[in-house]
């Protein structure tokens, strides 16, 4: 019997350090993205996740810092992609640092339509300075934004009055974009349920216009104009006011 039992606690021991070794952070992170992309930032939790993976969720922790952990972890996933595909030279060829902050805009939108549930994180989480604004906080990422203004004849207080607007352009669009792809992963159709018109009986004119309001097919192209006439102000901010609008996508 005793052999038996040290035979059975050697096994225990064996399937432990394999389990340990089967797992990866890469792996641990990109299986959380998936859960959230699918179920929502509810659903995430280290019991859940460990489960899903097989493994006890304490096996988890050698690799990340709890939820908390874990939760800054999958932004820094999800943001990387868009700091590599943005990088490049700001020269002419790739339509200087109008076109870098058009890709970079774009990226991030194509971002928050992969990642809708995770969007909403880049933008509640600490940054990594208290200063930096969501959700352009990726270190790397606001050096090469920084640097590639500096770069094309803008000065600090230029570049740094860019990086605040450009941030906050950003954000407003792209939580609305958010929200609406969550939503159409809701419902059944695309679309939230409406509220009924009873409801909606002392708001004549919002009741009137439920479809203009509720567009969101002519999102796409708001964002892409509202973001050419934001570089035309960046433009004259830094005394090209009638510089051409470039696309680079």
């Amino acid at each position: 019997m005793v052999r038996v039992s040290g035979e059975r606690g050697r096994d225990a021991q064996a399937d432990a350090v394999s389990e340990r070794a089967a797992l990866t952070r890469e792996q641990i992170v990109g299986t959380a993205i998936s859960l959230v992309d699918n179920e929502g930032v509810g659903a995430l939790s280290m019991r859940r996740l460990g489960a899903q993976m097989g493994v006890e969720a304490m096996a988890l922790y050698r690799y990340v810092d709890g939820r908390e952990g874990l939760l800054d972890a999958m932004v820094d996933s999800v943001t990387a992609p868009v700091e590599s595909v943005a990088a490049g030279p700001a020269d002419s060829s790739r339509g200087g640092w109008r076109g870098y902050l058009w890709r970079l805009a774009h990226h991030m939108r194509d971002l928050a339509i992969r990642h809708p549930h995770i969007f909403p994180l880049i933008a509640t989480r600490h940054p990594a300075a208290p200063w930096l604004r969501p959700p352009l906080r990726n270190l790397d990422m606001v050096e090469e934004f920084l640097d590639t203004l500096l770069s094309s004849g803008f000065d600090q207080h230029q570049a740094a009055t860019v990086y605040r607007g450009f941030a906050s352009f950003l954000l407003g669009h792209l939580l609305l974009t958010a929200a609406q792809e969550a939503n159409q992963g809701k419902v059944s159709g695309g679309r939230p349920a409406p509220r009924s018109v009873q409801d909606l009986g002392d708001y004549p004119r919002i009741r009137e216009m439920e479809d203009l309001l509720g567009h969101s097919d002519s999102d796409a192209e708001e964002f892409a104009e509202a973001l050419e006439d934001l570089l035309e102000v960046i433009a004259a901010t830094a005394g090209e006011p009638d510089a051409g609008r470039v696309r680079t996508r």
